[in-house]
């Protein structure tokens, strides 16, 4: 089958691979109809090489149809259409009962000292080859495939993967009052949702900040107050002052370890991945930093007694907090790898009518065939093209 590859930093090709076959019981095999590009694998691309080798096939935001099924997998058939969450999970350990599925114990990659197994997501996190394919092998499917309708196009459905219950976990976690106001920073797909939810759970005022004029125009059309970054000199301070002085309620980072603004942090992660990987990972595993400048901007905006809730992807062992400021402010933190399934039956009657009330079909910008998969990587790097979201069909 064809699949995409990586090879080396901003190095990913659609190469031939095996097919992918039954192995476990629990196992099912999906074709592919859709799979997308998340931000999170611009991380892959770019800082996050050492924990993969040339030929690990991409991708954790897929859905197709259901081809074969392990004898243990009673609840999906052949012809069955299914969205694939991109954390593995068992459903019946000690962490899945108490619906935290990103922990699941039969999947945590305890070797790396990590949570629940992830499709395509490097050595740290299982090596299980991901969904940027024509097909695809789902380990745990006795839970884990979401069974939807037959009817609806794919984008109606597909982020139920990943950045949809992801967007919907960092809302809760923000735990906004009711009438109060949301500041969300990063309009990339999870912030584009973030924002969205945040309105439709009852958020009196939400503003969204970022930097490229389609994600900002994107949020406007979606009846969300937006401040372009790139114009202000103090963006916590402007946040404060919009917001009668005090700060937002709460805030959502749904930016994470690369975000613009952070020269040094930017230096040191370009340093790690000239060294060889073995020396990469330790570096990253014991001294590690992130880029800040969002985090530390949020942790600053947020009012006194208010919450920062974490949605972007953070790696570093050494970051630097502010934790006298965080203290004296009381301020609340939150985050965490997304429990997809804890939020599936909050978020499918949104989903299942004619109205959109989350504007799911308003957020790819570019579908594209498989093949063309590391032009789209590079577009969806850079942010040309106008691109938010990209689409891939196999």
């Amino acid at each position: 089958m064809k699949a995409l590859t990586w090879h080396g930093k901003r190095d990913v090709r659609v190469d031939d691979v095996p097919d992918p076959r039954i192995e476990e019981p629990t196992d099912a095999v999906i074709r592919v109809t859709s799979t997308a590009i998340c931000g999170s694998d611009l991380h892959l691309y770019e800082v996050l090489g050492p924990y993969l080798k040339p030929g690990d096939v991409l991708g954790h935001e897929p859905m197709g149809v259901v081809e074969e099924v392990g004898p243990a997998v009673t609840r999906l058939k052949p012809g069955d259409r299914v969205v694939v969450p991109f954390n593995i999970a068992c459903g019946s350990c000690w962490m899945c009962d108490r619906q935290l599925y990103a922990q699941c114990e039969t999947t945590q990659v305890t070797s790396q000292g990590k949570g629940a197994a992830l499709f395509g997501y490097t050595s740290l996190y299982g090596s299980v080859p991901g969904g940027q394919a024509e097909y695809l092998r789902v380990p745990q499917a006795q839970f884990g495939p979401i069974k939807i309708p037959e009817t609806g196009p794919d984008e109606r459905w597909l982020y139920l993967s990943d950045i949809l219950p992801t967007a919907w976990q960092a809302v809760k976690y923000a735990d906004t009052p009711p009438g109060g106001t949301l500041a969300v920073f990063g309009l990339g797909p999870v912030g584009q949702f973030s924002a969205r939810i945040g309105r439709h759970l009852g958020a009196g005022r939400v503003i969204g900040l970022d930097l490229v004029p389609e994600r900002l125009e994107m949020a406007r059309r979606h009846g969300i107050e937006v401040l372009d970054v790139s114009e202000l000199d103090d963006v916590p301070g402007a946040l404060i002052d919009l917001v009668d002085g005090r700060g937002p309620d709460a805030v959502i980072d749904a930016v994470g370890m690369e975000a613009h603004g952070a020269p040094l942090g930017k230096v040191a992660q370009a340093a790690a991945g000239l060294l060889p990987n073995k020396l990469a990972q330790t570096m990253t595993d014991k001294a590690g930093v992130d880029r800040l400048v969002v985090l530390h901007a949020a942790l600053k905006a947020v009012r006194r007694g208010g919450t920062v809730s974490v949605s972007g992807v953070y790696g570093g062992e050494q970051d630097p907090m502010p934790l006298m400021e965080m203290f004296d402010r009381g301020v609340q933190l939150r985050m965490g790898q997304c429990h997809v399934k804890r939020w599936v039956d909050e978020i499918m009657p949104l989903l299942a009518g004619d109205d959109d009330p989350l504007g799911v079909e308003d957020l790819r910008t570019h579908r594209l065939p498989l093949p063309r998969a590391p032009q789209a990587y590079e577009m969806f790097q850079k942010k040309q093209d106008g691109c938010v979201k990209v689409v891939l069909e196999p």
